[in-house]
């Protein structure tokens, strides 16, 4: 049976160095709940390996997660993959970590905190996480399609760092599954300054790194269970998906 699923598809944990240190795997799964959200995504920075940590934190408490990352590309483009399982997560991971250069200083761009789920520090990833990796947006998509993930392109009403004010246009050919928006724009608004995009599904998520960002930009699915399965064909409007 379908129903509505309010889902918030980009959020960061105390991995990324921008993140703040409360956003532990339980925080955020508290704060979602609170929110009344079904469905989020882990999205930190060149990263997932605090996203398995966030899916055990979630167990029995009435949200799904699913695993992701954004990715920033050599345009510096921020490009988020949505994976159902983590191991595909990883696998993206692993092709990231070897085009990323650089080491991260703490004292410059914050801590870059590896927990479990109970939000007991494991380490410091010492990666440059808040750097950009050596990959075309091009390769980015077709990577995260080749691990079996949808490629959402963030933020696309911010000049930094947004594929539009990066690149000035989409590139046609690109594949993309999905535009988002920040909640500091409305969707009617989104829709009208990029019009031109109108083939693609809209979405808005939170991009939070505090607690209380978390929900402040959601999206609105008809599904009938929070899986990235049933998010493919909500995008694609196929057997009765879609967004509301």
């Amino acid at each position: 049976m379908l129903r509505e699923f309010e889902a918030d598809l980009h959020i960061h944990t105390c991995l990324s160095p921008c993140g703040d240190l409360k956003m532990s795997p339980g925080g955020i799964v508290k704060e979602a709940v609170k929110e009344g959200i079904d469905l989020i995504a882990i999205c930190d920075h060149n990263s997932s390996e605090n996203a398995g940590a966030v899916i055990k934190a979630s167990e029995g408490k009435g949200v799904a997660v699913l695993p992701g990352i954004e990715i920033t590309s050599k345009e510096e483009v921020h490009i988020s993959a949505l994976f159902d399982h983590f191991d595909d997560a990883l696998k993206l991971q692993m092709l990231i970590y070897e085009n990323l250069d650089g080491e991260n200083d703490e004292e410059v761009f914050g801590m870059q905190v590896v927990v479990n789920e109970k939000g007991e520090v494991l380490g410091f990833n010492k990666k440059l996480l808040i750097g950009a990796t050596n990959l075309s947006v091009e390769e980015i998509v077709n990577a995260i399609h080749s691990f079996h993930g949808l490629a959402i392109a963030a933020h696309i009403d911010r000049e930094g760092f947004g594929i539009i004010g990066q690149l000035g246009f989409i590139p046609p050919e690109l594949g993309l599954d999905a535009l988002e928006i920040s909640p500091k724009m409305e969707m009617e608004e989104a829709r009208t300054r990029f019009s031109e995009y109108h083939k693609y599904p809209f979405l808005c998520s939170s991009d939070a790194h505090y607690l209380d960002d978390i929900g402040k930009g959601t999206t609105t699915f008809l599904l009938e269970e929070a899986s990235l399965k049933e998010l493919r064909m909500a995008l694609k409007g196929e057997g009765g998906r879609g967004i509301c």
